[in-house]
């Protein structure tokens, strides 16, 4: 093949999303193939990749050939054989996450079976989860919304009194380790049995960046009604979880090349109803970042678009700052400091 051909394939490749490009390359490999790699995912990966499958239209060969492509070199690329599991494992996971995201994963993968009856939570409807633990001490509801995914925590939390929010979410702030009783205590909620002895070291759960998440993830009344209510109780931890925390208006603290890789992530029309409540600053900001055809075309959709629900803008932003944050946990952006509220 060409350089000149090489080059326009890495081109439409870098042009389709990632969530795009897995959704190609599991339709091509056939269904029992297909479904056996959709076993090995989490639900919420599972719910995207299928969204994003029954989504494709008039994939065009050159793009399916791309995609392959770019799969194989990958393969090709990476390869733990040789290597020593626990050692390599935590490499990959302090290079693709930072150290301390790494070494609180880490803890829970060497907990082995340890986490089965948890995980089987993260399948779960979030009301059915807080019904699980509705009546379970805080501490252990603390430390089931700091094992599961930020997204479903909120939305767990959200099915709770706010007196009971405020209470669960101080004691996630302030959590760093649970201890091997506590986990049999977890056990005990869950029905299932961990593999854990008395002799295993503590593991790393929680803190005021879980809490920061899950409060990012939060309907926006919610949130601030919340927020206020941590203040009341401890302004200084309260001012510590809004630092970490990362709101929409804090886009405009990415760099242009940041801007640019989370544009080529997010779909059009999320993208729109996300601006319809951003300032006119940071519009110039995603404006600026786009060629002056898709700028124009952008505003034109902005204009056309006419007035939406806050409910509605406030998930689209929502969805852009997931994607922001895991490329930003993938090094692939840097992301700004902690916001003001969004109102």
């Amino acid at each position: 093949m060409s350089d000149e051909n090489l080059q326009g394939r890495q081109g439409l490749q870098r042009n389709l999303p990632s969530i795009d490009r897995a959704a190609i390359l599991l339709m091509s490999m056939g269904e029992k193939d297909a479904a056996e790699v959709l076993k090995q995912m989490g639900p919420k990966e599972v719910q995207k990749v299928g969204s994003a499958m029954s989504g494709l239209r008039s994939v065009s060969q050159e793009s399916v050939e791309t995609v392959l492509s770019q799969f194989l070199n990958e393969c090709g690329t990476q390869s733990g054989l040789g290597v020593g599991a626990e050692s390599y494992i935590k490499n990959m996971l302090v290079e693709a996450l930072g150290e301390d995201r790494a070494r609180g994963l880490l803890d829970r993968i060497l907990l082995g079976g340890s986490s089965s009856g948890i995980n089987s939570l993260k399948w779960m409807d979030p009301r059915s989860v807080a019904d699980v633990i509705r009546n379970e001490h805080p501490q252990i509801q603390a430390v089931v919304l700091s094992y599961l995914d930020a997204d479903q925590s909120a939305s767990i939390l959200a099915q709770f009194p706010d007196k009971v929010r405020l209470e669960i979410l101080i004691r996630v702030a302030t959590l760093e380790s649970v201890q091997p009783d506590a986990l049999k205590e977890l056990n005990t909620v869950l029905e299932k049995q961990f593999s854990g002895k008395g002799s295993n070291p503590s593991t790393t759960l929680g803190g005021t960046r879980t809490a920061a998440e899950i409060m990012n993830n939060l309907e926006g009344s919610i949130e601030a009604e919340l927020m206020e209510a941590i203040k009341s109780v401890d302004e200084d931890l309260g001012s510590q979880i809004q630092d970490l925390m990362f709101v929409f208006d804090n886009l405009r603290e990415v760099d242009d090349r940041g801007i640019q890789a989370l544009l080529r992530e997010v779909s059009s029309e999320v993208l729109i109803l996300a601006l319809k409540g951003a300032d006119d600053y940071l519009k110039e900001k995603i404006f600026s970042n786009m060629s002056k055809r898709a700028a124009e075309l952008l505003r034109d959709d902005l204009e056309a678009k006419g007035p939406v629900r806050l409910s509605e803008v406030e998930v689209a932003q929502k969805e852009v700052l997931g994607i922001a944050r895991r490329m930003a946990d993938a090094g692939e952006i840097q992301l700004g400091g902690g916001g003001e509220e969004m109102i």
